[in-house]
């Protein structure tokens, strides 16, 4: 089996996506966090102390979708169309959908897994005064497509 990140001698490697034609692609990754009945309600209610918990996180994904190869070494800076992160309460969760697109020669789903972990990762670091058993769980790729232009 051979990985497109790795060298003939087992070193690391970008990609090399000079030759790829650019094409729309787009992407979606959904991951949960699960918090106390108390937290969601404190959520609801926007009684958090850091704020209002879902705006941040949002837009905290958002920016970390649009800023993934910065996180991710190997990961090429693409031209990001756009980043939404949507995110719904659930009775024991919240639900988080990261949506991408962008007209680029390489993919954009890193960006959307990107964008969903760090909204996850905002809701704890807004949470965790009040609830230490918080657990971010399920992050996967729902989808990705590419429509050649």
């Amino acid at each position: 089996m051979e990985f497109s990140h790795v060298d003939k001698e087992g070193n690391a490697v970008m990609v090399n996506v000079s030759a790829k034609p650019k094409v729309k692609r787009t992407a979606r990754a959904q991951g949960k966090i699960y918090l106390k009945p108390g937290t969601i309600k404190m959520i609801k209610d926007q009684l958090i102390k850091k704020g209002d918990v879902l705006t941040v996180a949002k837009i905290a994904g958002i920016t970390g979708g649009k800023r993934t190869s910065e996180l991710i070494p190997l990961c090429h800076n693409i031209s990001i169309d756009q980043v939404s992160v949507d995110m719904e309460i659930k009775q024991d969760h919240i639900l988080i959908t990261g949506s991408t697109v962008c007209t680029d020669k390489t993919g954009i789903e890193m960006e959307a897994l990107t964008a969903v972990s760090i909204a996850a990762l905002t809701v704890y670091d807004m949470c965790k005064a009040v609830d230490k058993e918080m657990r971010i769980t399920d992050i996967h790729l729902l989808e990705k497509t590419k429509e050649v232009l």
